[in-house]
């Protein structure tokens, strides 16, 4: 039984990475580990701290934007609900946005391997489209009413009734319960 739950599960892992959104954000990725391997953080003259300390802070926020980004797609695809995909999607929107910006400060602040930067926005550029579409492919049939307003499917509005959401909670639980109790322990020795 726990072979058929671990082959049930690899495989579900296997279609997020199969994504083209999520190999185009690990081109990203790739292209953000090869900058900042090029840069070289010791160097002890006086003059470069302030320029290094500000690559430094650019480059480690740009790692972890980019890092950011594919993990944010398998979670967002892990779930069913609209509106925690949406908030998902929001947070990989301003991640691609901000390795955008920070790479620009890099730049100003005195980087000179322009061509590398011009492949990363040209990487962004290609996976904002990508992006785009796996957002419209987003269902809208399950949701939980976001009270503050932000990731509720189109029509739907922060204040609407409760009966409203398509999310069942007691099901939910009631099932969950029920796998729980469906399990046998045997298996677990």
């Amino acid at each position: 039984m726990i072979n058929d739950e671990d082959e049930r599960f690899n495989s579900e892992l296997d279609e997020w990475r199969k994504l083209p959104v999520f190999k185009q954000a690990l081109v990203i990725l790739h292209l953000v580990e090869h900058i900042i391997e090029g840069i070289h953080l010791d160097d002890p003259h006086p003059s470069t701290h302030y320029k290094l300390r500000l690559y430094e802070r650019y480059t480690r926020q740009m790692m972890e934007n980019a890092l950011l980004i594919p993990s944010e797609i398998a979670t967002a695809d892990s779930t069913d609900l609209y509106d925690h995909k949406m908030e998902n999607a929001t947070i990989i929107r301003k991640a691609a946005k901000e390795i955008i910006a920070d790479s620009k400060g890099l730049q100003a602040s005195g980087y000179k391997e322009a061509e590398y930067l011009e492949l990363l926005y040209d990487a962004v550029e290609e996976f904002r489209p990508l992006f785009a579409k796996w957002v419209q492919s987003f269902s809208t049939k399950n949701f939980i009413i976001d009270r503050w307003g932000l990731f509720n499917p189109p029509g739907v509005s922060y204040d609407d009734p409760v009966d409203t959401m398509s999310f069942d909670s007691k099901s939910f639980l009631r099932d969950l319960e029920d796998d729980w109790d469906d399990g046998d322990d045997d298996d677990l020795i």
